[in-house]
């Protein structure tokens, strides 16, 4: 299968592969880390396990960083020997502090000894950063041969709002960051490897499962195919956040249903606490700086009716502006290449009614070809809290592993997989498997 590259891209590529000696071109590779095309700072390091079980010991991640997102059952793979590059590309901003930088387009680039010629490239899910993913995907795609590559997306941090210099920009900046990687790294590894990347698949959660999906869309030519776990919609219309939380903060304290399916209630506290007010606020100032006057991201937890209260946020009123801002990093379902999607019908952030939407976006757009759906009963938003409840949830990162191996069986014969709903029998379904048939 050849690599996927954008006419500049592969005029770099072919300049990249005339330093390459015949002899070389065999080579195995070693531990010399290749130069991150583009890249204006990088460290690197020769490891003897790549996964978080080793770059926990040794200092190469962040557990902070993907705190929460997976379930403690998930599987751990054994060790992956390889080479670590970290680095940032050149960048204004200043919210991400890993490795002492205070520099944000951080990414991290990861190189297995044993590469099975492919790469899968994520965003941070949310606003954390770039290794915010390595126990929920990086782990299992370096077990099965892959390199993989991560971005912080240019900003972080609940005042990444303050990045950019017009509505939207902050967010926008995150779909070039993705763009940058992805080119970086597939460079970057043939220069490790010494042959080119032969597939590359999108990877992501929550917002990386939106960068999955604005990728596709928008620069399909880069990859092979998305992986999309729960990955959030905007609209200029609606369905996004602005039509979903404001409801929810409104309806919550007054102890009425909050627009979330159904058996979600007892999510509900921990939501209002940890997620509603903080996300509506911080993307609201992003989008709509012009509402809370000289706030910065609103008053938390304000009572419905005191003044400017993010509470009371209704985006069908707001000025034109701020819906022009909304369509600027609108999806469109136009994907160019497969994509499974996955969401949890107790997910009580993102309800799952969003990717109803968007699947019903790509029919709109011709392309239900290539999107596969699966809906996970009993699936929330964060796999953290099937700890918390094992009883009346369950982990969607085993669904994701079997998304990933489905992806590859497409990929590789064309057979793509059924559409369906993942179901779930309380309290016995295992918290480490996941069928998607």
């Amino acid at each position: 299968m050849r690599p996927r590259l954008s006419l500049p891209t592969a005029l770099v590529a072919v300049a990249l592969a005339a330093t390459l000696s015949p002899s070389a071109a065999v080579a195995a590779p070693g531990c010399a880390a290749p130069r991150v095309p583009g890249a204006a700072v990088q460290k690197s390091a020769c490891l003897d396990d790549l996964t978080t079980t080793g770059t926990l010991a040794s200092g190469h991640t962040v557990a902070a960083d993907w705190a929460g997102l997976t379930s403690a059952g998930l599987p751990v793979p054994a060790a992956v020997p390889g080479v670590q590059v970290d680095g940032y590309f050149p960048d204004s901003s200043t919210t991400n502090t890993h490795h002492g930088w205070n520099h944000d387009a951080q990414f991290v680039l990861r190189l297995p000894r044993n590469w099975n010629g492919g790469l899968v490239v994520s965003g941070a899910p949310g606003v954390r950063r770039q290794y915010a993913n390595d126990r929920a995907i990086a782990d299992h795609a370096l077990a099965a041969g892959y390199a993989f590559a991560a971005t912080d997306k240019g900003n972080s941090g609940a005042a990444f709002f303050q990045d950019g210099r017009r509505p939207g920009d902050a967010l926008a900046e995150w779909h070039a960051r993705v763009t940058q990687l992805t080119v970086a790294a597939e460079l970057a590894a043939w220069k490790h490897y010494q042959r080119p990347v032969t597939r590359t698949i999108a990877a992501g959660i929550s917002n990386g499962g939106y960068l999955v999906r604005w990728q596709l869309e928008n620069v399909p030519w880069l990859y092979d195919g998305g992986v999309d776990w729960e990955g959030a919609l905007w609209t200029a219309e609606g369905p996004n956040l602005f039509t979903t939380l404001p409801p929810a903060l409104r309806a919550y304290p007054q102890g009425r249903p909050t627009g979330f399916p159904a058996g979600t209630e007892f999510l509900w506290d921990y939501h209002y606490r940890v997620y509603w007010d903080l996300t509506q606020r911080i993307y609201r100032e992003e989008f709509d700086p012009g509402f809370d006057g000289a706030l910065e991201a609103g008053a938390p937890f304000c009572a419905s009716g005191t003044p400017r209260c993010d509470t009371d946020y209704d985006y069908a009123t707001r000025p034109n502006s701020v819906h022009q801002a909304v369509a600027r990093i609108s999806l469109t379902g136009r994907i160019g290449k497969p994509l499974i999607t996955l969401h949890g019908d107790l997910d009580t952030l993102l309800p799952i009614s969003d990717s109803d939407a968007y699947a019903g976006m790509v029919a709109e757009r011709g392309a239900s070809r290539l999107h596969r759906y699966f809906r996970v009963e009993g699936g929330n938003h964060v796999d953290g809290l099937y700890d918390v409840h094992p009883d009346r949830l369950r982990p969607i990162g085993p669904c994701y592993l079997s998304a990933f191996t489905a992806m590859e069986t497409w990929l590789a014969t064309g057979r793509a997989p059924a559409s369906a709903t993942i179901g779930f029998q309380r309290p016995n379904d295992p918290a480490t498997t996941c069928a998607l048939a």
